[in-house]
């Protein structure tokens, strides 16, 4: 075989020419370089490194187009959704979920967001995080942003700060009466942030305001 390729090479040429049209290719194709690792397409069970180092990206751009495809995700992109929320509550969302007798955390996980995913309404989808498994509305909130960006947006202290009512709202249970009024936060946050396009950057930009102000309070005082 070496000798073959070495007579093709020498008389004829042919791996010259191959080479020759390579170069140019691999200049519009990147998948004949050696770079092109990183570049394949992602796989069900691939993990991202560089997404997952900005965690709201990977939710975004990883776990979200996964939850639409597969109808459900396991524990490791559940729970890289809780920790984005709030870290310190990912042992009692643990100790929750296997409460309800499943084998295994991704058992769990799967069940859950399976029962979100094939709920019709998107109150119904709220009630499964809430009444069904027991999550407060903070917790239920940044779960049903990460899947359906465009209809829920996160509860949180500081844009509740900057809308400056809804503070009560964490503390109501029943999903008929929250309902309306988690509807009713939604348009207070779309009415304060016109020009913003988006439900999660209407979200950052009150979340960032809020930081902002914090900060410049706290410079001033020297955090005294």
């Amino acid at each position: 075989m070496k000798e073959l390729m070495l007579t093709l090479w020498r008389e004829h040429g042919l791996f010259q020419r191959i080479w020759g049209l390579a170069v140019p290719l691999r200049r519009i194709c990147p998948c004949l370089t050696p770079n092109f690792l990183p570049m394949k397409p992602s796989t069900a069970h691939e993990i991202d490194f560089v997404k997952l180092y900005g965690l709201e990206n990977y939710l975004l751009e990883v776990v979200n187009p996964r939850f639409q495809h597969e109808g459900a995700i396991g524990a490791f992109d559940f729970f890289c959704i809780v920790i984005w929320k709030a870290n310190r509550a990912k042992s009692n969302v643990a100790k929750r979920l296997m409460r309800k007798g499943h084998k295994s955390l991704d058992e769990a996980c799967q069940t859950l967001t399976s029962q979100i995913h094939q709920a019709s309404t998107d109150k119904e989808k709220m009630k499964v995080l809430m009444e069904d498994w027991g999550f407060l509305l903070p917790m239920s909130s940044a779960i049903l942003t990460v899947f359906y960006p465009e209809k829920f947006t996160v509860y949180d202290t500081r844009v509740c700060q900057m809308l400056k009512k809804y503070s009560t709202l964490k503390d109501i249970r029943s999903i008929d009466k929250l309902w309306p009024q988690y509807e009713d936060f939604i348009a207070s946050v779309v009415k304060a942030t016109p020009g913003i396009k988006g439900l999660r950057d209407k979200d950052r930009y009150l979340w960032g305001k809020s930081f902002h102000d914090q900060l410049k309070k706290d410079l001033k005082k020297q955090f005294s």
